[in-house]
């Protein structure tokens, strides 16, 4: 089963996630698009996630 995604272009609608799990390492989540990443910095992980929302808002808007 597939997860459903959200198809809000309002960038507040989405929550970033940031959980440490080591020293160095970092990983974002984001629960509606059911999407993670890491990276060894706080706020490397939460750019880039950042930066997959506006993407992925983008995406939305030109569809």
């Amino acid at each position: 089963m597939s997860a459903v995604l959200s198809s809000s272009s309002d960038i507040n609608d989405y929550e970033i996630l940031i959980r440490r799990r080591g020293e160095n390492d970092y990983a974002s989540y984001c629960p509606q698009l059911n999407h993670m990443m890491v990276g060894t910095e706080h706020e490397e992980v939460r750019n880039m996630m950042n930066e997959y929302i506006e993407q992925y808002i983008q995406n939305l808007k030109n569809s």
